[in-house]
């Protein structure tokens, strides 16, 4: 009974490692693909962050009222 304690913990620990080289791996997937984004739309990037600025703005301004509110 203990032996087969043993074995069915092994499995669960073989599982967990599996487990965390796959999300391991997804990630350095995942960072890759935004970086490569990131080079390869650079211009359009540009766009969007100069278009936030604003909104942004916008966004701290409220804040900062409702902070002053208090």
């Amino acid at each position: 009974m203990a032996e087969e304690i043993k074995q069915e913990e092994k499995k669960v620990e073989a599982k967990n490692i599996m487990s965390t080289v796959f999300k391991v791996i997804l990630g350095l997937v995942l960072l890759a693909l935004g970086c490569l984004a990131i080079l390869r739309w650079w211009g359009s990037l540009l766009v969007i962050v100069k278009g936030s600025i604003g909104l942004f703005l916008i966004l701290a301004g409220v804040i900062t009222l409702a902070i002053a509110k208090e």
